[in-house]
């Protein structure tokens, strides 16, 4: 089916390139509510850890993602918000001091701008750029915990960012490869601050919550307090260090790892019967005799253990572990699996709770879709659709963004790697 009449503007499309498979979102801005149009997964291909290792390989895979959405609305490929996975993405607190430079000391837009472009002055490879200017709280002569300066008096202004920064190369070959499938780049959004987007509603925020996001590739961390981002960072293990896990356990190929994984898989191990087996010809034809199930939950457990002990080490840095009043909130494909916020609970000492979709943020007609705003694994790709129809005032109204979430700031990237 397709909309008509609808305006180029009003579509926007959250794309989710992961490892494993692509998601893709297309929705419609409304009144209070986004207007869900559209929502699919297809495989993905050329990509490892979240970063792109065969441009053409990859474009293919978005080729086939846009090809459903095209069916929706032409202009669904036009404005097209891509999640940036690659674990080489890093976060770093700056601060930029500017003096107020009007006569009567009224705090003015330009004045905001000079604090904000001070703060992003920070030292940086060539090969890297910096994607997001998250403003954490602004200072007037001294004066601390202010979201809005302007109108405002005073003689200094200070800003307190949080400054992401990417690969340049993987940024550019992320748009590189959409453009190839025919389809144009809106914004680029770091992917733990989308997923957070999406699962966490803003009294989670407020309180304390961290949003773990486990892809097949990676691992993503968001950590919220007092409604403002405290942390985000991404780790280069997820599903698939399960699975390649599995299989050497098991001394079995991949692909069949996989498989036992998603339907015989457990989290935690003493929730398995000893005596419980499969037999292994189920999955290889030629293979003879069983393997005990708790055998794998204890494979499954211990991979999971190690990538808990990354989000315990930056929560400890950051101050937040066990200190956290919202817990953890897991999204993304890897959350799939019995018993997996029992032991997120145990290993990190707060609550857990397995997230989707923040439903009353969208008006599912008929609902098509439910399956979908119910998947742990398309909280990326609906929180990008969300960025992209709200902007920073509505979808981040905490935190004042800028970068390349913006079309701007995506042209003028694409200026700087045009020959």
């Amino acid at each position: 089916m397709k909309f008509k009449g609808i305006a180029h503007n009003d579509i926007i499309t959250g794309l989710d390139i992961g490892t494993s498979s692509i998601k893709i979102v297309v929705a419609r801005r409304g009144q209070g509510r986004a207007t869900l149009l559209y929502a699919a997964k297809e495989p993905s291909a050329g990509m490892r850890h979240g970063a792109i290792v065969d441009i053409a390989e990859t474009a293919q895979a978005i080729r086939r993602a846009l090809a459903g959405a095209e069916k929706i609305s032409k202009a669904a490929l036009r404005n097209i918000y891509l999640s940036i996975g690659t674990s080489q993405a890093k976060m770093q607190s700056s601060r930029g001091i500017v003096a107020v430079s009007s006569a009567d000391a009224q705090i003015y837009q330009a004045d905001v701008d000079r604090a904000v472009r001070a703060s992003q002055a920070v030292n940086l490879p060539q090969n890297r750029m910096i994607v997001h200017t998250l403003t954490k709280e602004f200072m007037v002569d001294g004066m601390g915990d202010i979201l809005d300066p302007l109108s405002l008096t005073g003689s200094r202004l200070e800003v307190q960012s949080l400054i992401i920064d990417a690969f340049s190369p993987h940024v550019k070959d992320l748009i590189h490869a959409v453009e190839l499938a025919g389809g144009d780049v809106g914004g680029l959004v770091f992917s733990p601050l989308v997923a957070a987007r999406a699962a966490l509603s803003r009294k989670q925020k407020e309180l304390g919550t961290a949003l773990v996001d486990i892809g097949f590739g990676t691992t993503g961390l968001a950590v919220y307090e007092e409604n403002k981002l405290v942390l985000a960072v991404k780790f280069p293990v997820g599903a698939a260090n399960i699975s390649n896990d599995v299989a050497v356990g098991l001394k079995i190929p991949i692909d069949a790892a996989e498989s036992i994984k998603l339907h015989y898989g457990c989290a935690l191990a003493k929730e398995v019967g000893a005596r419980d087996s499969i037999e292994l010809k189920k999955f290889i034809p030629e293979a003879k005799g069983s393997v005990s199930l708790r055998f794998i939950a204890e494979i499954i457990e211990s991979r999971l253990e190690e990538i808990f002990d990354f989000v315990n080490n930056e929560l400890r840095i950051a101050g937040k572990y066990g200190n956290l009043p919202g817990g953890i909130v897991l999204a993304g494909g890897g959350v799939k699996m019995p018993g997996l916020a029992d032991l997120v609970k145990q290993e990190v000492k707060m609550t857990s709770q397995i997230g989707c979709c923040v439903a009353d943020e969208w008006q599912n007609e008929g609902g098509a879709f439910r399956e979908s705003l119910e998947d742990p694994e398309f909280v990326c790709a609906f929180g990008l659709a969300l960025w992209g129809i709200y902007g920073e005032k509505s979808a981040q109204p905490e935190l004042l963004q800028t970068g390349f979430g913006s079309m701007h700031g995506i042209k003028k990237f694409i200026r700087y790697f045009a020959p």
